[in-house]
């Protein structure tokens, strides 16, 4: 748990960004003046080490809105506790005022007024302001940068690039080292070039060749700062070849392996590691667990379950930070060692708002270079929202929502399957929907849209699964994603039972008749981890349909009904 002195930390850190709990008449420009980089970047250091950290920017080289979840349920020992709160209940648990720009950046309610009060977030150019604002404060020699996975994937031009535009920018940056997830879907080779080639490390501690069971990656890597030896080790995300396509790397496994991680932690303490640094794309809950069981970890940089928090979380001795996703943050963990051992920390997350950050003159020239053989492409206009377009939550968001309707329509499907991503831009009612706003939320390298049959035991199958993989009690059984997004049907689900009886009362939305387990549906859906799956890419059918409206408009979803919550 949060302790007081970093929970009142916490709270300190956010005042420096509260203007009230009122918007009042303000405009953005005026919300923007109150709240200044010194603001964002203003720290009182302690010790000779910093680490910086950013997770899950899923190749998001530009600024955008990014809507957090209000639906974020936890079960077992994780239920009720961060980052399993939102909105109110997160506010009060931090201490966050209403209306101020910490609850812009880090809550879902008001977020439409909120984000034209605060503009935008992110921004690789806004980030390398902060990153380099902190190394003339502290010091090259003090200061290590780190990136905790889903890096190189999520946008069209990293689609296109195969990860080079992100590889490019994050070598500009200056990371010290990255773990992976997305990164996978790019093909076992390409992974592999890019690990080999970049000057920063690709560390991997639980990735195996499944023949001889040799280390694929390099697992950990010592650097000294402020003449501290610090060992970092990696961590991928631990079900890779289940949550995506086995067959784009079909001589690796992964799993959790924590009696190699153990062993990681030894092996460095025993070289000299004076702080032991787990870089982890587990998600939260899987290390909160994993810090409880592995000894000598003085922190884990966790990251895929996109969660960001004001305050760090601690079990034992071990420091848990969650830094977000989007590129909405930058972490910063100031670290004392005494007698070759860390005798006490510092955090700040800093919210990285577009407005009040000056942009890196040369990374701003970077993107520009990256961006420029697709900038067409990416600007073309498709059409328009009138309603709020976000992806986060648990059961459904608005975004998945039109996907959903997108594959009922151009597929002529009866129920429509879409994955529970949590990556992709948000859009405020009255934005137009580009190019690159379908893509930000498509842009994989298995896209195809199918069409097939399935009977009604088929879809409460499916549904059964993916809510296990969600709300096993067991964090180790959890794979951290949100549930699969279904259009045209309706059901209901009771997180607190075991697998096979979550999902019951299956109806089809349509007619309003009861899904029948021995009949046969027509379905649509994407991402299917299967090899040679055929249909049109989902860019290709989201589109075509948002041309078609012209204007899109997205009625609430209430065909899922949550107990056991």
């Amino acid at each position: 748990m949060i302790s007081r002195r970093e929970f009142l930390q916490a709270s300190a850190a956010a005042s420096a960004l509260t203007i009230g709990s009122g918007l009042g008449p303000l405009g953005r420009v005026a919300a923007q003046q109150r709240l200044t980089q010194a603001d964002i970047t203003r720290f009182d250091p302690l010790g000779t080490v910093t680490i910086l950290y950013v997770a899950d920017i899923h190749a998001q080289l530009m600024p955008l809105y990014f809507r957090e979840p209000s639906v974020n349920l936890g079960v077992g020992e994780a239920r009720g506790q961060p980052p399993h709160l939102t909105d109110a209940a997160f506010r009060r648990y931090f201490n966050i005022a209403d209306g101020s720009a910490e609850a812009h950046a880090l809550t879902a309610d008001d977020f439409v007024a909120l984000a034209r009060h605060y503009g935008r977030m992110g921004g690789m150019d806004r980030i390398a302001t902060l990153v380099k604002a902190v190394r003339a404060e502290r010091g090259d020699d003090k200061v290590l940068l780190f990136d905790g996975g889903d890096g190189l994937q999520g946008s069209w031009t990293s689609l296109q690039t195969r990860g080079q535009d992100m590889v490019d920018a994050f070598s500009a940056l200056k990371i010290d080292a990255m773990t992976g997830h997305w990164e996978f879907t790019y093909g076992a080779d390409r992974i592999k070039e890019i690990a080999d080639k970049a000057p920063f490390a690709f560390l991997a501690q639980n990735v195996r060749d499944n023949e001889w069971q040799e280390p694929v990656f390099e697992a950990r890597k010592t650097f000294e700062r402020g003449g501290v030896k610090i060992a970092v080790i990696g961590q991928a995300l631990p079900r890779t070849a289940v949550a995506n396509p086995r067959w784009m790397f079909p001589k690796w496994e992964f799993g959790i392996r924590e009696e190699d991680m153990q062993k990681q932690v030894d092996d460095a303490r025993a070289e000299g590691a004076q702080v032991v640094v787990l870089l982890s794309h587990n998600g939260f809950d899987v290390d909160r667990k994993l810090a409880g069981r592995v000894k000598g970890l003085d922190v884990i940089l966790t990251a895929h379950t996109h969660d960001a928090m004001p305050g760090v979380v601690r079990v034992g001795d071990t420091v848990l930070i969650a830094t977000g996703s989007h590129g909405k943050f930058v972490s910063r963990l100031d670290i004392e060692v005494k007698d070759k051992k860390v005798a006490g920390t510092r955090f700040k997350l800093m919210p990285v708002f577009t407005d009040a950050i000056q942009p890196d003159a040369a990374m701003t020239t970077l993107v520009e270079k990256l961006r420029a053989p697709f900038a067409k492409d990416l600007a073309r206009t498709i059409g328009k929202t009138d309603s709020l377009l976000y992806r986060r939550g648990n059961f459904n968001g608005t975004f998945d929502d039109l996907i959903c309707d997108a594959m009922l329509a151009e597929r002529d499907a009866e129920i429509a399957l879409s994955p529970g991503f949590r990556w992709g831009g948000t859009l405020v009612p009255g934005a137009p929907i580009t190019w690159e706003d379908v893509t930000n939320a498509t842009a994989i390298t298995y896209p195809n849209c199918y069409r097939n049959q399935m009977t009604g035991a088929q879809l409460k199958e499916v549904l059964e699964d993916v809510a296990d993989n969600i709300f096993h009690p067991d964090p180790y059984f959890q794979g951290g994603g949100d549930m699969v997004r279904a259009g045209g049907m309706g059901y209901a689900i009771d997180i607190s039972k075991p697998m096979g009886s979550r999902i019951s009362d299956l109806t089809h939305l349509k007619s309003g008749k009861p899904i029948e387990a021995g009949k046969s549906y027509t379905v649509a859906g994407w991402a299917s981890v299967n090899e040679g799956t055929q249909g049109p890419p989902i860019w290709d059918v989201l589109s075509a349909h948002v041309a078609k409206r012209g204007t899109v408009t997205i009625a609430p979803n209430t065909a899922v009904k949550v107990s056991g919550a």
